[in-house]
């Protein structure tokens, strides 16, 4: 298969890293991962916000970007989720061949953990990662692409890894991209009671498939010194017995010292060695 990664402008900014792991995990199961660079916002932003029109313009690019993949696999559920079920939208507003092109790209994109299970047909990716984890299922991972189980079903297959219930698992954490702007004081009571949840489930790290959300859960709980790290999923399913921990890329959030970075295939600058992909390069050397 022709595999694409999509590493959403929320990771490529900052948590970059995420993207890595994608393409490690992806390489360790015998697959290469080519990134497009014309790659850009999926538009769910300007979609969200009232802004259709000037989505059209992300519409189009994304269509150019990934026009003839075999799979897109995306780190986030919800830009997943913009893409299979809105792109369509914005393109019948363009008119044209965009609709067309949108057609014959969507169905091809993946949430992360809906692509191992379900295309690859794995859930054990030889992980390893000895800690206590909750996972919180994200609203458009949960209502618009209804991923189940699948999350779980790979974070059980890690070795070393205690997978513990999530009281509450399927309330909103309160971000909601510009909804957190918006109704600060709600969505700063909402992710309240998420860290509240995260605290009764006794887990050492709290996992999720979105960064945005683990970004404001994780705010939350470095404000409270609550002692509980955020990790995405793909960034668990990285490790290895060999590289037990992540990188500490997220300042705040709970993140752990590392080995040193050439371990990792990267060098101190950020470039890699994990190239995937030699038309178009790949997330690792973003």
């Amino acid at each position: 298969m022709r595999l694409a990664l999509f590493v959403t402008c929320f990771n490529d900014t900052l948590f970059p890293e995420t993207g890595k792991s994608v393409v490690r995990v992806l390489r360790r199961l015998g697959h290469d991962v080519e990134f497009p660079y014309g790659q850009v916002c999926c538009g769910q932003m300007h979609f969200n916000s009232g802004y259709r029109r000037d989505a059209v313009p992300l519409v189009r690019s994304f269509v150019a970007a990934f026009e003839g993949y075999d799979a897109v696999i995306v780190p986030s559920g919800s830009c997943t989720a913009m893409v299979r079920e809105y792109h369509a939208t914005v393109a019948r507003r363009a008119g044209g061949a965009l609709s067309a092109g949108v057609a014959r790209v969507a169905p091809k994109v993946y949430e992360l953990s809906e692509f191992l299970v379900d295309v690859l047909g794995v859930t054990d990716v030889g992980a390893y990662f000895p800690h206590s984890v909750a996972y919180h299922p994200t609203c458009h991972s949960l209502r618009l692409l209804r991923v189940g189980d699948r999350p779980t079903r790979l974070l059980r297959a890690v070795r070393g890894l205690t997978l513990v219930d999530l009281p509450r698992a399927d309330e909103c954490c309160g971000f909601g991209g510009t909804f957190a702007v918006k109704n600060a004081e709600t969505s700063v009571a909402m992710g309240g009671d998420k860290v509240s949840a995260a605290l009764e489930s006794g887990a050492q790290v709290l996992c999720a498939g979105d960064n945005s959300c683990l970004t404001h859960i994780g705010g939350l709980i470095s404000r409270q010194h609550a002692g509980i790290r955020v990790l995405h999923l793909a960034d668990i399913l990285a490790c290895t017995e060999a590289l037990p921990d992540v990188p500490p890329y997220q300042p705040g959030l709970g993140g752990a010292s590392a080995p040193d970075p050439a371990q990792w295939g990267t060098t101190a600058s950020g470039a890699s060695a994990l190239g995937a992909g030699p038309a178009r390069g790949s997330a690792a050397t973003r």
